[in-house]
């Protein structure tokens, strides 16, 4: 693919924070017309904003964990008991655990209520039946379609879009310029040429961050299409091709070189980064708050700066995977306190004040037009260039549309895990994750 692409305006740019063309990729490749999903229905004749009395209600998010997201969304539901008067109790788990605990309190019914969640989960939380179809109250509240779009699966509405972007590299343009690197790397021997430049700068410096930890290691699906690889192609698991193992050779010869670490996922790459023990990690742009705000540097804000992924060869496409949050709802508790649910989804995620207030403290890109459109996201300079270097060229993983995704992702992450750890060759263990995850989506 041609690296050239057409020069776009900050409106498209802002448009493909909200998904843009990705997006509509995404609700392409999800299943429609099947029978694996489907909404758990509330008492009454209409699901809809106004026919419920307002109730307290649980509340679910992996960043009720984290300390820098975390004071922005406690301060979200404190907004919300405020104005409508309800009690809303808050339900957590870390990111790594997170889905999995979601997925087993959504089906024994231990949850319901609204739930913060990946835009890649939708797929299989659809399948226990227990999400509510939202789309009553996403009418005319000025969401951008594509965003609304990468909230939906099977054709009907099941997520309130809240930030929808893209994962790729933040780098310390310090520590890249005291390397002698005069230009961010445009390929990927180029970069692992920088690489080296910045573990001579010593000091026991990590120069990438790469997740290696199994919980993280679904980060090498992008390497392996950059490679080539299409991961999945008419159905089939291409995993185990020669661009997925030339992909992981390399992995893991950085890994030998000392380039990347081990035992290192996102949460650790954003400690080491923000110590100046990294030059460069991935991140969605949540991450640079996060790194600021747990810095002894005073100046890194204006050290990070966004970089496209390096080519395998010059003219292709910088890679990135598309990232997003939404909220859904879970019904199973009483009709007035799933209804207070939807109504405070798509006050978290519509109305100006709540959104900018939020994109304030985290900077996730906003997916309604008005908040887009604002002079605090429009002069946002790093949120520019995170659009124009990462976003712009966003794909959505192409396991997403399988509901066994996650076990998709283990499987992959596990042999690719041994393969750093020298227990097995990279031939033969694509082989096994291409042949492991066959199996799991049929």
């Amino acid at each position: 693919m041609s690296q050239n692409t057409p020069s776009v305006s900050r409106r498209q740019l802002l448009q493909f924070a909200g998904l843009g063309a990705a997006g509509l990729m995404l609700a392409g490749c999800m299943p429609s017309g099947g029978t694996t999903g489907g909404g758990a229905p509330a008492a009454g004749d209409a699901f809809a904003p106004g026919k419920f009395k307002a109730a307290d209600f649980k509340f679910s998010s992996w960043s009720l964990t984290e300390e820098a997201a975390a004071p922005a969304i406690k301060a979200l539901l404190e907004g919300y008991k405020k104005k409508s008067k309800v009690d809303i109790t808050e339900v957590s788990f870390p990111y790594n655990e997170y889905f999995k605990q979601l997925m087993l309190q959504v089906r024994g019914g231990q949850f319901s209520g609204a739930a913060h969640v990946d835009v890649a989960w939708l797929a299989s939380l659809a399948a226990l039946g227990k999400l509510q179809d939202v789309s009553a109250f996403t009418k005319d509240r000025g969401y951008t379609d594509s965003a609304l779009k990468a909230a939906q699966f099977d054709g009907k509405q099941y997520g309130f879009p809240w930030t929808i972007g893209a994962i790729g590299l933040l780098t310390n343009s310090e520590l890249i310029q005291k390397a002698g690197i005069d230009e961010f790397p445009v390929t990927v021997d180029e970069y692992e040429g920088a690489l080296k430049k910045l573990k001579g700068l010593g000091n026991g410096l990590i120069p990438y961050a790469a997740s290696t930890k199994a919980a993280q290691l679904k980060d090498i699906l992008i390497w392996m299409q950059t490679f080539g690889s299409d991961l999945v192609k008419d159905g089939k698991v291409t995993i185990g091709d020669d661009a997925s193992i030339e992909a992981v050779t390399w992995y893991k010869s950085l890994y030998d070189q000392g380039l990347i670490a081990a035992d290192v996922d996102r949460f650790d790459a954003r400690s080491l980064f923000s110590q100046g023990r990294t030059a460069i990690y991935d991140d969605a742009p949540v991450g640079r708050n996060s790194v600021i705000k747990d810095s002894p540097d005073p100046q890194l804000a204006d050290k990070i700066v966004s970089e496209s992924r390096p080519v395998l060869k010059k003219g292709d496409t910088p890679r990135a995977l598309v990232w997003g949050g939404a909220i859904v709802v879970v019904g199973g508790a009483s009709d007035d306190a799933t209804g207070t649910a939807a109504e405070f989804g798509q006050w978290a995620t519509s109305d100006l004040d709540a959104v900018l207030a939020d994109y304030k403290v985290r900077a996730l890109p906003p997916v309604t037009e008005k908040a887009q459109a604002s002079a605090e996201v429009a002069s946002d300079a790093f949120g520019s260039r995170f659009a124009e270097k990462i976003t712009a060229t966003a794909t959505v993983n192409p396991f997403w549309q399988f509901p066994q995704y996650a076990q998709v992702e283990t499987v992959v992450a596990e042999r690719v895990q041994a393969v750093l750890v020298g227990q097995q060759s990279p031939k033969d263990a694509m082989a096994q994750a291409g042949e492991a995850a066959q199996k799991l989506i049929g």
